[in-house]
């Protein structure tokens, strides 16, 4: 097999679009074993950004054949969707040939929870802000289910990290009451405070995160962490 072209990545253009049609590019093996579909073009988000991968399935059109899609990870521009099939029997290979027609799926219910942690990462940046941190400087977050965190360079001091806890959930649930434009595809916005660049997939108004806990601010070596999580 040659050179694979870069995937084009359609949920960059429209992040709330949860299904789409494709062309198989190529049926691989993995490193570890894992069976892969490469596509000319896809909405699965792969994991990155702190973001998790999406998940749902990969559909032959016109056929029963469904591959379903456990992982999504991204390689110098190419998309690989991890997984296995499902409604066929042995030499199922052959229904993944290279330029057969592909209806793809991304489960809603992940995508939408992964959004909302997501967004609610940006939104702490903005808050932190507006409680007095300014000195704060984003560094990373961990945007998964189990325990999501934004990592900032600066500290708080001892004596203030209970009552900071306490302003930023505040001040965070108060901006989701007000609610607001979330983000243009690439520019992530918090109703009308400035954006900033971002790969990941986001909520379309800041009241779709519904609630936010701050559940503890951790600061060590010069770094402070936030982890906090979003409402059913």
């Amino acid at each position: 097999m040659g050179t694979i072209s870069p995937t084009q990545l359609d949920y960059y253009e429209d992040m709330w679009k949860l299904e789409s049609d494709a062309t198989l590019v190529a049926l691989v093996k993995g490193e570890d074993g894992r069976t892969a579909l490469v596509l000319d073009r896809t909405v699965f988000h792969p994991q990155g950004g702190g973001q998790p991968a999406d998940t749902g399935f990969v559909a032959v059109a016109g056929s029963e054949v469904k591959f379903v899609v456990q992982d999504v990870r991204s390689k110098d521009g190419v998309v690989y969707h991890y997984g296995m099939v499902e409604n066929c029997g042995e030499g199922w290979e052959a229904e993944f040939e290279k330029g057969k027609a592909v209806v793809l799926q991304v489960e809603e219910s992940r995508r939408k929870l992964n959004s909302r942690i997501h967004s609610a990462g940006h939104l702490l940046d903005v808050c932190v802000k507006n409680v007095g941190l300014g000195d704060l400087k984003p560094e990373k977050g961990y945007h998964f289910p189990q325990g999501p965190y934004v990592e900032y360079r600066g500290i708080v001091p001892q004596k203030d990290v209970q009552s900071k806890q306490k302003e930023l959930e505040l001040e965070a649930n108060a901006l989701i009451s007000r609610g607001g434009k979330d983000s243009t595809p690439r520019i992530v916005k918090m109703g009308t405070n400035l954006g900033c660049p971002c790969g990941g997939t986001h909520v379309s108004d800041v009241s779709e995160i519904i609630s936010v806990t701050v559940s503890q601010i951790r600061t060590k070596k010069g770094f402070t962490k936030v982890f906090y999580n979003v409402g059913p």
